[in-house]
């Protein structure tokens, strides 16, 4: 199924940047697996956190430097005692585990998806 176009000008408010992880954290107070993660995406955003259901996949030094794609301008989200200041992007592996979406070269954090 199909859901509705969008305008390349609502694309355009989309606001996807290549960033890298810098601290991971394990998350016991989260009802369902996820790691705290400390994201740098460089000069003029900073660090930002961020809450992600990669734990299948990924052991904590799998993403310690790893370079991932985050959405940074959507509002914060609570979840339980953290804030999620973006969204990390990730797939469906077809059983509902998460396989993070990741540049595959090495390129400057902060660079936009276009």
């Amino acid at each position: 199924m199909i859901k509705p176009q969008i305008t390349y000008r609502e694309f355009e408010k989309i606001d996807i940047r290549v960033g890298l992880v810098v601290k991971v954290e394990d998350f016991p107070e989260a009802r369902k697996p996820l790691y705290k993660i400390t994201v740098d995406f460089g000069e003029g955003i900073g660090t930002k956190h961020s809450a992600v259901g990669a734990t299948h996949f990924y052991k904590k030094e799998d993403l310690q430097d790893k370079l991932v794609l985050g959405l940074i301008n959507m509002p914060p989200k609570q979840i339980g005692p953290f804030t999620s200041e973006f969204l990390t992007l990730g797939v469906s592996d077809g059983e509902g585990r998460c396989v993070l979406v990741v540049p595959d070269k090495k390129i400057p954090l902060g660079v936009k998806l276009y």
